[in-house]
C-alpha cells in the first residue's frame, strides 16, 4: 500500500526536477547507450524497464518513463541553494561563497510482487547503499562531475552511477556542509541525517531503518539531498608611506637624511573562508632604522589601534584570524639614516608580506632620499652631461672627457722623438723661406740701381721691370708666409 503523504511530498519535489524521458529520444539503442555515457554520464550500460513492465530482479534506477521523475538513470542533479525556486540541473557553474544543493534519487525497480515470501523476497534489495564522490576543489575553467553510486549486494548490475557537472570561473574549494545529507522517503527513515561515510565507503539506505533493506516498487523509493559550499580563499595587501604624523598615505614620498616616516600596511580577507593565524612581516631597506615601540594594529577588536610587539621586522607579527571581509591595519615608523649607498637620488623600497595558510602576498612603498655629492664625486650610473651627475671641480681640478673631476696638469705633456723631428723640419722650412725673400729684395734693389732713368729707352723699360720685380717679390712673400 502506498503512503499518500509521501507520494505528495515526492510529487511536490518532482515538480522542481526537470523530467527526461527516453521515449522522447528517437535514436537507436546503440546510439542511446553512447549518448548516455557521453552526455548524461550515467552507467553502466544496462537493460532498461518501464513503469508498466518493471524488472524481474533487483536493479536500481533503470526505468526510463517514471511518470513523476522521468529517466531514472539521470539521478544526480544540482542547484543553487540560495535560490529555492530554481530548478535542478545537470550542469552548474559554481561561485565562491555560495552554497549548492545536490539531489540523488534512488528506486529499486523490481516488481512489487517479488517482495513476498511466495517469491522468496526476490525483489528486496540487500545492503543497499549510497556513496558520493565530490572533488575537493576546482581550478578556474575546470569542469568535472559530482558522482553518486547506488549499490546492493544482490542487484544486477551490482552498482549504478550518475553524475552532475560543475564548472568554476575561478579556483574554488568544494566543502560538504556537515549534517546536511538528509534522506526523504515514505518510511521510518525519512528526515534522518546520513553519516559522513557517505563520502568515503558509503552510507546504508533503507525504508523503515537505515539497514540497507529496500523492497521493490516505486512506493519504497526515496531521495537524498545534501549541500556543499564553494569557497575561494583570497586576500589583499597594500603598503603606503607618509611623513611622520602627516597621515598623507602615498605609494612614494621624498624625504631627507634624518627624517622619520610612517608605514601603513592594509590587509583584507576578500575570500569566502576564514583565514587563521595571519602573519605580517616588514623588511626595512638599508638606510632606514625601525623606531622601537612604533608598531600598532587596528582591527575589529581594536578599532582605534593597539600597541603591538616589536617583532614585525624580525620574526613577524601574528594578527590573528579574520572572517571574510575582515580587515587589519598595521602602522610602524622608521628613520632615514646616513648609511646610504651612493650620492644622488636613493630609492628606499620597503617590502611588507602577509603570510596565510592560503598563500603569501607582498606589497611595497618607496622613500626617495637625495644625498648631496662631495665636490670631487660623480654620481654613478648617470649619463655624462646630465645636470644631476656633473661633479663640481675643486680648486686645481678640471672635468675630464668621462665627466670625472681630475687634477689640472702642472705642465704641457712632454713630446716624443717624432714630434721633435717634425718641429725642426718646420723651423728649417720657415728659415729657408725668409732667406729667399730677403735675397730677392736685395736683387731687386740692385737691378733698379743699374737702370738709367734718363735714357728714354731705359726709362720706358723701368716701370715694366719694376712692376715685374714687385710681382715676383709679392709671390715670394706670399709663399713664404
Amino acid at each position: 500500500m502506498k503512503n499518500t503523504t509521501t507520494r505528495q511530498t515526492l510529487r511536490s519535489f518532482y515538480d522542481t526536477v526537470p523530467k527526461r524521458a527516453a521515449a522522447v529520444l528517437t535514436v537507436s539503442a546503440v546510439s542511446m547507450a553512447a549518448l548516455s555515457v557521453s552526455v548524461f554520464a550515467w552507467g553502466p550500460d544496462r537493460p532498461t524497464y518501464t513503469t508498466a513492465n518493471p524488472a524481474d530482479h533487483v536493479t536500481f534506477n533503470s526505468i526510463t518513463d517514471n511518470p513523476e521523475y522521468g529517466d531514472e538513470r539521470n539521478f544526480v542533479r544540482i542547484k543553487d541553494a540560495s535560490a529555492p525556486s530554481s530548478a535542478y540541473s545537470d550542469d552548474t557553474t559554481v561561485e565562491p561563497g555560495k552554497e549548492y544543493e545536490v539531489y540523488v534519487y534512488y528506486h529499486n525497480n523490481a516488481s512489487r510482487t517479488l517482495n513476498s515470501d511466495e517469491h522468496n523476497q526476490k525483489g528486496i534489495a540487500r545492503d543497499a547503499a549510497l556513496r558520493m564522490a565530490m572533488p575537493g576543489g576546482l581550478k578556474a575553467g575546470e569542469r568535472t562531475g559530482i558522482t553518486g553510486y547506488i549499490s546492493a549486494s544482490n542487484a544486477t548490475p551490482r552498482e549504478v552511477y550518475d553524475n552532475s557537472y560543475v564548472t568554476a570561473t575561478q579556483d574554488v574549494a568544494l566543502r560538504y556542509v556537515p549534517g546536511s545529507a538528509v534522506v526523504t522517503n515514505g518510511g521510518g527513515i525519512s528526515g534522518q541525517v546520513l553519516p559522513d561515510s557517505l563520502f568515503t565507503t558509503g552510507a546504508l539506505l533503507g525504508y523503515d531503518n537505515l539497514n540497507g533493506v529496500i523492497p521493490g516498487c516505486n512506493e519504497f523509493a526515496g531521495f537524498v539531498k545534501f549541500k556543499f559550499r564553494a569557497d575561494a580563499p583570497n586576500f589583499t595587501i597594500k603598503k603606503q608611506v607618509s611623513a611622520t604624523g602627516a597621515n598623507e598615505w602615498q605609494d612614494k614620498i621624498v624625504a631627507k637624511v634624518g627624517d622619520q616616516v610612517d608605514y601603513l600596511i592594509s590587509y583584507q580577507n576578500t575570500g569566502s573562508v576564514q583565514q587563521e593565524d595571519v602573519i605580517v612581516k616588514d623588511a626595512l631597506p638599508n638606510g632606514t632604522a625601525y623606531v622601537a615601540g612604533s608598531t600598532s594594529v587596528a582591527n575589529s577588536s581594536s578599532p582605534n589601534g593597539a600597541a603591538a610587539p616589536d617583532t614585525i621586522t624580525t620574526d613577524g607579527l601574528n594578527l590573528g584570524s579574520y572572517a571574510p571581509e575582515g580587515t587589519a591595519y598595521i602602522k610602524l615608523s622608521a628613520t632615514i639614516g646616513k648609511e646610504l649607498e651612493k650620492c644622488g637620488p636613493n630609492d628606499l623600497v620597503n617590502h611588507a608580506t602577509i603570510i596565510t595558510p592560503n598563500g603569501n602576498r607582498q606589497a611595497t612603498a618607496t622613500v626617495t632620499v637625495d644625498v648631496a655629492c662631495a665636490p670631487d664625486e660623480c654620481k654613478p650610473g648617470v649619463p655624462k652631461g646630465d645636470a644631476r651627475c656633473a661633479c663640481i671641480p675643486a680648486e686645481g681640478q678640471i672635468i675630464d672627457a668621462e665627466g670625472n673631476c681630475v687634477t689640472t696638469p702642472a705642465a704641457l705633456p712632454t713630446t716624443g722623438p717624432a714630434e721633435t723631428i717634425l718641429t725642426l723640419v718646420g723651423i728649417a722650412t720657415m728659415t729657408a723661406g725668409f732667406v729667399y725673400w730677403y735675397r730677392s729684395r736685395q736683387n731687386l734693389k740692385a737691378a733698379l740701381a743699374g737702370v738709367n732713368l734718363e735714357s728714354s729707352d731705359e726709362a720706358h723699360k723701368a716701370p715694366k721691370l719694376l712692376k715685374a720685380r714687385v710681382a715676383t717679390e709679392e709671390s715670394v712673400d706670399t709663399n713664404t708666409k
